[in-house]
């Protein structure tokens, strides 16, 4: 189970990851895993915090799932999906691309789309939830900031396009939903040019206390780059961050569809709309 011991220990520096054998799946980035590689997928994120799974969606399932969250993206901001699909909290609502009305997330997506819950329910995802977790995790779908498609893009008109340092697990302290592991299933994948995630390895063992609110290098930083298709997972204690794309659209668009399993007590449907701490500058 992804907990933090009772004796912190300090991030580990990159440079200690032991690098996988050249033409090894993941020998440009570590912690990249197959389908067929769970036991290794495990064992790696129960040390640094991350992991990557790739494989789990053939390429008909990402052009379908593409299009059909380009579609749901569109129908927000033409105001055909429910009110509760969007957010004040996270996203400007004057937000805009090239001078038309933008929407940077759909809040709710596994309700308005079914290849979204296909996507966030997929056997190999659920797979990894099961061993990190335990055989007791669920889904959070039925709230706001349940699974939510992200579309982050560079530019003054815009509104998402960075998270400062953060942990999820400041979202709320107080709630007993914890422990937790968050996915991401990348419809682009991730380069400086569109915006990549940051992490500290190994900072999931330590407090919250020395973790800064800002967008400064932290020692021990190293960049998590995903191809399409790849499903980042990291802990609830990890610190990260997501870098500013340099590259205007197309280049420089990342989406994406995030969400997290948990493994203590659900919490109430609705909490999300009085009940939010927003953790992460932007």
């Amino acid at each position: 189970m992804s907990v933090a011991p009772e004796t912190p220990a300090a991030p580990i520096a990159p440079a200690t990851l032991e690098a996988p054998a050249p033409g090894a799946l993941g020998w440009f980035l570590p912690g990249v895993f197959g389908v067929d590689e769970i036991d290794e997928l495990v064992a790696f994120h129960q040390a640094w915090g991350f992991s990557i799974l790739r494989g789990a969606y053939t390429e008909d399932e990402l052009v379908a799932l593409e299009a059909e969250m380009e579609q749901r993206q569109a129908a927000l901001v033409a105001g055909e999906l429910p009110e509760r699909c969007g957010t004040v909290i996270l996203d400007d609502p004057d937000a805009a691309v090239a001078g038309k009305p933008f929407a940077h997330y759909v809040c709710h997506i596994t309700q308005v789309s079914e290849l979204a819950d296909r996507a966030a329910r997929a056997e190999p995802l659920v797979a990894v939830m099961s061993r990190v977790i335990g055989d007791h995790a669920w889904l959070l779908d039925y709230e706001r900031f349940g699974v939510v498609y992200q579309d982050a893009r560079p530019g003054k008109e815009t509104y998402y396009s960075r998270i400062g340092w953060h942990s999820d697990w400041q979202s709320g302290p107080h709630l007993d939903m914890w422990p937790s592991t968050a996915f991401t299933i990348h419809i682009d994948g991730t380069s400086p040019a569109n915006g990549f995630l940051r992490v500290v390895p190994g900072s999931h063992r330590v407090g919250p206390e020395a973790q800064p609110l800002g967008f400064e290098p932290i020692p021990g930083e190293i960049a998590v780059y995903a191809e399409r298709g790849d499903i980042i997972f990291h802990d609830a204690h990890l610190w990260h961050s997501a870098a500013r794309a340099t590259e205007d659209a197309p280049l420089g668009v990342r989406r994406h569809i995030r969400g997290g399993y948990y493994g203590g007590t659900p919490i109430e449907e609705g909490h999300g709309v009085d009940d939010f701490v927003k953790n992460a500058a932007r």
